[in-house]
């Protein structure tokens, strides 16, 4: 960050172009929870006044009024009129005309956890068909391929973003994520299923950085959180659906040819839904095209909203005004703490060892005398969706910071009654009980926090120029870490023992909550562009 933004104890101190001016502004809080940030900024915007009118000032001022205080927001009627609207009203019709939308983005959310988990039911069947049957290593690559893919595509996604905007990047989305699907299930070589994978896996990887990207930038403020997690839990939902399309497998092995090629349907439906939903007028404000922002804002949020947020674009816009940034831009003196935090998340996010417990959890039930693996993974998959369900609703209450020290935390707890379970004779009696309630424990807090909450918040830190390529490199980072803990999870377990890896994992969780504690800014009930304003020069 440069000298405009100066972060300590005492909170956010906010500079302007006039020193004399940031001294009168003094100090606005991080932390507090009713006036906030909000109510700091509306002394901010009233003496800075960006050159608007009294008029425009007060559309403005009323975006900033704190929740608890905004009865009335002063819009502008048909006959250009000021008129004083209820705010909760505004606020409810908005939160529900942007649903329909958010769940069209969510096909992608489900088409990620499907594609990521329709492999594991599949495997043993299709090595069969494909003659593969011996041949573990080729087995590993029909596995891997995807996340390799998912590597490439989320480095693009956000170029693509940047270059064709978010609702058209969707729909060049779904080619990849169809056709990967299509050569998958009529695949009768390993070659076709690889290249099937492969390209499956550049689809969830553009859509990993997308659909947080699109959420947040059309979300309310007042539910964006909420919505934003709700990515998460379409994942999860998605693997699920994975595992329940894996049951006739046992009755009809052919029908794992069927599993991949159900993944078609939704990704149609993507292309054809994202080709009727609004493009995201951050986005449209961005390349200067304000008849269209206004168009996009009315169908969102309907035609009261729209001369408040254009107000809130152009205010935001003041300290914005630069062209997109390039992939160096990231790097620069200016951005790079910002976008380190992001990359630093979805680092610890797969350090903490989630695929390891997800890995392990079969043989751990096995011992507990659950012999199934498909109740096995039900179990595991159902905390998921339990934990981000309630992640959902608490994500616009309690905030992100403090849900991911409270994720991180129990995590390690329950990393380390799992390395303790593994290794201390004293509990041997009750090993197997231990080890279930550790990993289910483990699989709620990370759906508390560790799971949904870096994806929706990075979008709201990284500012508008920098978005859609730092959430790109940022999810990167979650793939390439992903890719290696993958390759080289069972030679460390096998020269150190799981009990020891767990410990180390248990030891990971603790340094990210120190670290969350020292570098993570909460942004539960601001604006974008006041996230943006308060993190930005």
């Amino acid at each position: 960050m440069q000298s405009v933004v100066a972060v300590s104890k005492g909170g956010l101190a906010i500079s302007t172009s006039s020193t004399a001016t940031a001294r009168r502004i003094g100090r606005v809080s991080l932390m507090s929870e009713r006036q906030g940030f909000c109510s700091g900024a509306r002394k901010v915007v009233s003496e800075l006044n960006f050159g608007l009118g009294p008029v425009e000032m007060a559309n403005v001022q009323g975006i900033f009024r704190s929740r608890d205080k905004a009865r009335y927001i002063p819009v502008h009627t048909s006959s250009g009129d000021l008129e004083d609207v209820p705010s909760s009203k505004l606020e409810k019709k908005s939160s529900a005309s942007v649903l329909p939308y958010v769940g069209v983005a969510c096909l992608s959310a489900i088409l990620f956890g499907y594609h990521l988990g329709v492999v594991n039911g599949a495997l043993e069947y299709l090595a069969k068909d494909l003659g593969i049957a011996e041949n573990t290593v080729l087995q590993g690559w029909i596995v891997s391929t995807s996340l390799a893919g998912a590597t490439v595509g989320s480095f693009t996604g956000g170029a693509l973003a940047d270059k064709f905007g978010r609702t058209r990047t969707f729909i060049l989305d779904s080619i990849p994520l169809a056709i990967g699907a299509f050569l998958s299930a009529t695949s009768q070589d390993v070659r076709t299923m690889i290249i099937g994978r492969l390209l499956a896996g550049v689809g969830i990887g553009i859509s990993s950085a997308l659909v947080p990207l699109y959420i947040s930038e059309i979300s309310p403020t007042e539910i964006r959180g909420a919505l934003g997690s709700i990515n998460q839990l379409f994942i999860c939902i998605g693997i699920l659906v994975a595992l329940v399309a894996g049951l006739p497998l046992a009755g009809n092995p052919a029908w794992w040819r069927s599993m991949f090629g159900i993944a078609v349907i939704p990704s149609i439906l993507l292309a054809l839904g994202m080709h009727f939903s609004p493009e995201s007028p951050r986005w449209l404000f961005q390349q200067g095209k304000i008849a269209e922002v206004e168009t996009a804002i009315k169908r969102l949020y309907g035609k009261e909203k729209v001369a408040e947020i254009m107000l809130e674009l152009k205010a935001g816009s003041v300290s914005s005004t630069e062209p997109d940034a390039n992939w160096l831009d990231l790097f620069s003196k200016r951005y790079w703490k910002v976008v380190s935090v992001g990359a630093v998340l979805f680092l610890f996010q797969q350090l903490a060892g989630i695929n390891a417990v997800v890995y392990y959890s079969t043989s751990v039930f096995r011992k507990a005398g659950i012999a199934s693996d498909v109740a096995a993974s039900a179990l595991v998959g159902a905390a998921n969706v339990f934990g981000t369900a309630i992640a959902s609703s608490l994500m616009d209450k309690k905030g992100r910071k403090s849900l991911l020290v409270t994720s991180f935390t129990g995590m390690a707890a329950s990393m380390l009654l799992l390395s303790l379970s593994a290794s201390w004779k004293a509990l041997a009696p009750y090993a197997g009980t231990l080890a279930v309630a550790g990993t289910v424990l483990y699989v709620l807090s990370f759906s508390l926090g560790a799971g949904p909450v870096p994806a929706l918040l990075l979008p709201e830190i990284f500012a508008s120029r920098i978005r859609a390529k730092a959430v790109a490199l940022s999810l990167g980072m979650h793939w390439v870490s992903n890719f290696v803990i993958g390759l080289y999870f069972l030679s460390v377990v096998n020269k150190f023992g799981i009990s020891a890896v767990y410990l180390g994992f248990s030891s990971v969780c603790v340094l990210a909550v120190l670290y969350i504690l020292g570098n993570v800014v909460e942004t539960k009930g601001r604006s974008l562009e006041e996230i943006e304003r308060a993190l930005s020069s």
